[in-house]
């Protein structure tokens, strides 16, 4: 191994420790998300990189477990991501589809969803990126039943959810309604309680608090922009390896590559703090200070779910012009871990998509083609024991040389 490949090698391994061993957890909101965003930006100066801090207002979480009895039995539930508290009892009402929630009477209710209703996780209601019409009208009839908490028995969604099970129907800070999720199993046992008396207590804390996105440039000011992205946030309670913390590394890396950067473009690159976070916040901060700005976005370059050991590095390619299409195809092709990729849309690169702005979207061929079955993303397995640090170099040696033939 070169000497240089060592070095990086050992700078991968030290930010992927730092931002997924000695910092305790990254979501967003939470000291451990502050700590990380302080660390992103110091390396990038430490590089000689301009840096810029988008800050904004955040919730931070914290729940200490539910209980939930029904007579004599004790069921296992969850405390529901950015749920208020709860602590009360009720007459338990089942719904299985949006008609019966709509037609059915549940004011002062407590409400188990489950079946149809309960099959994959609801969009937040000011989530504006992807946000079904049948999402929306059941979170609007649950807001219009005035049940007094709800409970959803859910299975597995990892296309919308992650890897967990059972995954929380409802992760929305702007959704009022106390609630709390459990698996398909015990929601089974507990539809025989309907219409008798079930007693809830869920310990829930929704605390305000701040984020922000850093943002680093070098090269030539007032030119068209390469925007090269990674989320530096995480779920709670995972670790956050490969969902993102291997992206943010490919940044650290492929800006101390390009120190010595004096090409006719402005290289942006830009830890976005949200994409695991109910209201996505620091996207929509980037959104608003780039609204007149993204036609000059010669490309976007997006990081996520990259670096996985079992797994080829993959590139999916979005709206390329041929030449930045042969550019980046001989480049892969030199490179026996990374192969062209399906096109995905869950990422930060939907956001540039969005605008008109070709994209690619760097990743792990096996998460991409597994993206509805996988069971790692946003669970503890999400840890350093997946990654393949060498990977997360190869990715960033290949970044360098592209944008420097850009």
């Amino acid at each position: 191994m070169k000497k240089r490949e060592k070095i990086l090698l050992d700078h991968s391994s030290q930010y992927l420790n730092q931002l997924c061993s000695v910092i305790s957890g990254r979501s967003v909101g939470s000291e451990g998300n502050r700590q990380s965003t302080e660390y992103f930006e110091s390396i990038l100066s430490s590089f000689g990189w301009r840096t810029e801090r988008q800050e904004f207002d955040a919730i931070d979480w914290q729940q200490n477990g539910a209980t939930l009895k029904a007579g004599n039995l004790d069921f296992k539930a969850f405390v529901s991501p950015y749920s208020s508290g709860f602590s009360g009892s009720g007459e338990l009402a089942i719904v299985s589809n949006i008609a019966e929630l709509k037609n059915g009477r549940f004011q002062d209710k407590i409400l188990l969803l489950h079946s149809d209703i309960a099959k994959e996780q609801l969009m937040p209601k000011n989530f504006v990126f992807y946000n079904p019409e049948e999402h929306k009208r059941i979170i609007a009839a649950l807001e219009q039943s005035k049940a007094a908490a709800i409970i959803c028995a859910t299975g597995r969604n990892p296309s919308l959810a992650g890897g967990v099970y059972p995954f929380p129907l409802i992760e929305d800070g702007d959704f009022d309604i106390p609630s709390v999720y459990m698996t398909e199993e015990e929601g089974k046992r507990l539809l025989s309680c309907v219409g008798g008396r079930v007693i809830l207590h869920s310990a829930s804390t929704r605390i305000p608090g701040k984020g922000c996105n850093i943002i680093g440039r070098i090269g030539k000011e007032g030119s068209n922009r390469v925007v090269i992205t990674a989320h530096i946030d995480a779920k709670k309670g995972t670790p956050g390896a490969i969902d993102n913390g291997t992206g943010v590394a490919v940044l650290l890396i492929l800006a101390e590559l390009l120190t010595d950067y004096s090409g006719n473009r402005l290289i942006e690159i830009v830890a976005l703090n949200g994409e695991d976070y109910y209201a996505v916040s620091g996207q929509m901060k980037y959104i608003t200070e780039n609204r007149d700005g993204f036609k000059d976005v010669l490309l976007n370059i997006n990081i996520d779910g990259a670096g996985y050991k079992n797994s080829k590095s993959a590139f999916s390619f979005f709206d390329l012009s041929l030449t930045i299409h042969q550019t980046i195809s001989a480049l892969i092709g030199e490179n026996t871990n990374i192969v062209e990729g399906v096109p995905w849309l869950q990422g930060d690169h939907s956001i540039f998509l969005q605008y008109g702005r070709p994209a690619i979207a760097v990743s792990s061929e096996w998460f991409i083609n597994n993206i509805d079955s996988q069971t790692i993303t946003h669970t503890e397995k999400d840890n350093l024991n997946i990654v393949d640090y060498e990977k997360v170099v190869e990715i960033a040696v290949v970044l360098d040389k592209f944008v420097r033939l850009l």
